[in-house]
């Protein structure tokens, strides 16, 4: 496949990893389809980016036939020919990310890389932020990313795996230093590469189970986390030194990562207890592994003789005790001289006995403390200002994923968990009805049961199989406490949060399990935070005052006071898009946010927000420095806490590089806004009451736009299901949760991420835009000092300025022209033109109302880069979007019915998931 890029010098090595992947891909075509599948190919393509450049309606009519003549097993090469070529664009773009950081870092004594760590230290400094208020801020920073399986993800590991090879050859073809033969068999290792990559099934064969999933996730672990997160702390404390020498700093552990994987239960019946205890074990397994690694190779390294150092006896008198009570004499360190590596072998046997015998080490705590100990010995023998590294390195990966590795968050729908507390109750003939208690009564009855000491449950009892299950959950949590640590599970998340009540009965069933105890001299020991999850825009709504009934009642206030007065919020940012569009959700997130901090503040509580976004723009999505410097200022200090989902995990953190960059953007932008909170005496000065008051005005015009068109219209659900692929996406085997809740088809227990996945697909992209444009024109229309303050807001207010560039990014990505090809699948002509006529007159209100507001003359025009990308892509989009339309269409004439024609639907939902890329 030949391909040519227009683009800037800076991006001609871009163009060359590009060119030579496609030059390579080209061969491997004609390889496999000789010069017919070559050539057709090559004439759709050209055709394709022909009608980019001008519409042409015999150039179109060709196009359509020539697609429409494709038959088996033809078509489906063309199909995985346009579906390789993207995902060989997605590695060069990486590569060139990689690359550019790199040029950034020869160059940085004259330059630095905006949103680098040393451009925010060297930022701090020329504002003369305090080294006491920097330190005052590391010690209160707080970012947690919690990798979940929300099925988005469309590529196998396998696939992934051949990615990250092929990245790795781009790497090293860039060193000025490899000889002509090493150049030569690398460049055969990337065409080999490539032909093992067409030779590859890059869709699954079956629906992955969790377990799958949980694999999945450790293996970005494995890969990367576990090496580049200590390297991010390690670095901005060598950063503090270097610009501040006079400080002794202190970088505590403020960037940590959890998962949702196999903990999870809402709505995914294949979580059990059993799968995430399962799961800990798995982790913990992992953690062990990387551990042991690492001390064998302290091993190798700690040779230091007591011949030539001198040791505290201390050290040496413990020691020989220890290889007493833990080796046999024949796994004893055979030289006696070679102190640590005799402490290394104590060590090393303690840490493979972990979980297995009494021997072994009972918590990561008294792995550190050996640690800590080796390292003060070193200390009194190796040059000042010259610490091991390793050594450091194992100390702070020990401080943060201890024997856990990642905190498993455990999520379940609140409806279970009334259901369970209202059979328990009626057991033990407190209440028969409880569901239908008005909510004071509610409160005041699971106030009551938590003031009381004794047990609720009935040991004996014949509970149904689903307060059975609920119990079982509650006493694994014990069970894992006391087994893999508190760290372990820490949040308990509550799905449809939509009252007080909701918390209460998660406490209730902590009591009944002991993880909530109340002991007889009157003190609380709570071990469990439980946190709500605001969804729709009416729970956003309601947040505050869901929260300050909790705050303002004791026996809460107590089980605060175990979490050091801290409580954990989620906010959705995928319900209350689908419930509202995504400009009102995005401004309810914004305005709860600043309601639950400040009725929060007189309680004298602190908050952690936890950000429940997407990968996809209509889900919350975007770069995530920018998601953090949307958020209200003054609760950055509270601590930050996003998901990382999907096709995200692996475009952030397949590659070491693309990690270690994503990881540092989201810390520089982190620490320099609340360095700049920290000094600001009133937040006021970082937005105007009379931007407030506009963004309410917008949203209220937004969200009329919205639901008249999604709930008001009798016929949309049927455009809807009919003019995307979401029919099609059940069978796509990316997730082992239902597209549904309870298997419904009712809209409201339809989940988001299908409902954008299949818009997304079909080019309308609805969630990401719609609405957005009449609620920013209505305003704006007003006059001339409307448009002016929106376009001021624009310029000073990130959280304004991070959605006006998020709805270019959904509207660069959406393209109408290509959409309208879907509205054929609609049956009925009417419906169809209808809706698709209001989304076309929608698009064009959005799109000129945000180039009024940027005050540019084109969308992305203050991103090249991502502009020039995007528009890389949409030729070679195109023809797998043509591709899908006529092949669902006969698809659904045989009613879903015929295995060939889904295989090659699923190929080109699969292709233009790697071309949108952020698409779920």
């Amino acid at each position: 496949m030949t391909i040519t890029l227009q683009a800037t010098d800076s991006s001609a090595p871009l163009r060359q990893d590009v060119n030579t992947l496609g030059r390579i891909l080209g061969e491997i075509l004609i390889h496999h389809g000789g010069t017919t599948l070559f050539n057709k190919v090559e004439k759709i393509r050209q055709m394709t980016k022909s009608l980019r450049t001008e519409h042409n309606e015999e150039t179109y009519k060709t196009l359509k036939n020539e697609i429409d003549s494709l038959e088996p097993p033809v078509r489906q090469q063309v199909i995985r020919a346009f579906s390789i070529y993207f995902q060989l664009v997605n590695i060069s773009e990486q590569n060139h990310r990689i690359r550019r950081r790199r040029e950034y870092q020869l160059r940085e004594d004259s330059v630095l890389q905006p949103n680098s760590l040393e451009s925010a230290i060297s930022s701090l400094k020329e504002n003369n932020i305090s080294e006491e208020t920097i330190q005052n801020v590391l010690d209160k920073l707080s970012l947690e990313l919690i990798i979940t399986a929300h099925p988005t993800e469309a590529t196998k590991r396998s696939v992934l795996e051949i990615h990250k090879r092929i990245a790795t050859i781009l790497q090293q073809l860039d060193s000025p230093f490899i000889t002509k033969k090493e150049r030569s068999r690398l460049e055969e290792s990337l065409f080999n590469e490539v032909t093992v990559l067409w030779q590859t099934d890059e869709l699954r064969h079956r629906k992955p189970t969790v377990m799958d999933e949980v694999r999945n996730g450790l293996y970005y672990f494995d890969e990367t986390l576990f090496e580049v997160l200590p390297e991010i702390h390690q670095e901005l404390e060598y950063l503090l030194e270097e610009q501040f020498p006079n400080q002794k700093w202190n970088v505590p552990n403020f960037l940590r990562f959890g998962s949702w994987i196999g903990g999870d239960r809402d709505g995914n019946p294949n979580v059990t207890p059993e799968v995430t205890w399962k799961t800990l074990e798995k982790q913990r397994k992992l953690a062990l592994k990387k551990y042991e690694e690492s001390l064998i190779e302290l091993m190798k390294r700690f040779s230091h003789s007591t011949n030539r150092i001198n040791i505290s006896e201390a050290f040496i008198t413990t020691l020989e005790i220890e290889e007493q009570e833990v080796l046999t004499n024949k796994k004893k360190w055979p030289v006696e001289s070679e102190i640590y590596r005799r402490k290394f072998a104590v060590m090393l046997e303690r840490l493979r006995n972990v979980g297995k015998a009494d021997l072994g080490y009972k918590t990561a705590e008294e792995l550190l403390n050996d640690l800590i100990l080796i390292k003060e010995s070193v200390k009194n023998h190796q040059p000042a200002g010259h610490e091991l590294k390793m050594l450091r390195k194992l100390i702070r990966q020990v401080q943060l994923f201890g024997f856990h590795l990642a905190t498993l968050d455990i999520r379940n729908h609140s409806g279970e968990h009334e259901a369970a507390i209202s059979e328990i109750l009626r057991m033990v003939n407190i209440t028969d009805d409880y569901p239908a208690l008005p909510e004071e009564e509610k409160v005041a009855l699971l106030e009551k049961v938590l003031k009381d000491p004794r047990p609720l449950v009935l040991i004996n009892e014949d509970y149904s199989k689903e307060t059975q299950e609920m119990l079982k959950v509650f006493h694994m949590i014990k069970k894992a406490h006391d087994e893999f640590g508190k760290r372990a599970i820490e949040v308990y998340l509550i799905s449809m949060t939509q009252s007080s009540s909701d918390l209460l009965e998660v406490l209730v069933l902590a009591k009944e399990a002991g993880i909530y105890r109340l002991h007889a001299d009157g003190r609380i020991e709570s071990n469990l935070n439980v946190a709500p999850l605001l969804e729709t825009v009416d729970d956003l709504v309601a947040g505050p005052k869901i929260m300050e009934k909790l705050f303002q009642m004791d026996v809460y206030r107590n089980h605060l006071a175990e979490h050091k007065d801290r409580q954990e919020i989620m906010l959705g940012y995928s319900d209350g898009s689908k419930d509202g569009g995504t400009l009102t959700a995005n401004w309810k997130l914004y305005n709860a946010q600043q309601k639950i901090h400040n009725m929060a503040k007189e309680y004298n509580i602190g908050l952690k927000f936890f950000h429940g976004r997407g990968g996809s723009l209509g889900r919350g999505g975007g770069p995530l420095n920018r998601s953090i410097l949307s958020q209200p200022a003054e609760t950055l200090g509270d601590g930050v806490k996003i998901t990382e989902q999907g096709e995200v995990l692996s475009s952030r953190y397949l590659l070491v590089d693309i990690a270690y960059r994503s990881l540092e953007q989201a810390t520089s932008t982190l620490l320099k806004a609340a360095a700049h909170v920290s000094t600001e005496s009133e937040t006021e000065d970082l937005r105007k009451p009379d931007w407030e008051k506009a963004m309410e005005e917008i949203s209220v015009n937004s969200l009329s736009k919205y639901q008249s068109f999604v709930f008001e219209d009798p016929d949309f659900l049927t455009y809807f299901k009919q003019a995307t692929p979401l029919l099609e996406l059940g069978a796509l085997n990316i997730g082992s949760r239902p597209m549904s809740r309870k298997g419904s088809q009712r809209f409201e227990d339809l989940r988001a991420i299908p409902w954008v996945f299949a818009w997304t697909q079909s080019r309308q992209l609805l969630p990401g835009w719609y609405a957005a444009g009449t609620g920013l024109q209505s305003f704006a229309e007003k006059g001339a000092q409307n448009l002016e303050l929106l376009q001021q807001m624009y310029k000073s207010w990130p959280f304004f300025r991070s959605t006006i560039d998020n709805l270019q990014m959904a509207l660069m990505k959406a393209d109408l022209s290509t959409a309208k090809e879907y509205i054929t699948l609609v049956k009925d002509e009417e419906i169809a033109n209808r809706f698709f006529n209001n989304l076309v007159q929608e698009y064009e209100c959005t799109k000129a109302v945000i180039l009024q507001i940027t005050e540019k003359n084109d969308l992305l025009e203050h991103t090249p880069n991502i502009q020039e990308s995007v528009r890389r892509r949409n030729p070679y989009v195109d023809p797998l979007n043509f591709m899908q339309v006529g092949l669902i269409s006969k698809l659904r004439e045989h009613n879903g019915d015929n295995d060939e024609l889904l295989n090659e639907v699923l190929l080109t939902i699969s292709g233009i998931a790697a071309g949108l890329r952020n698409t779920g």
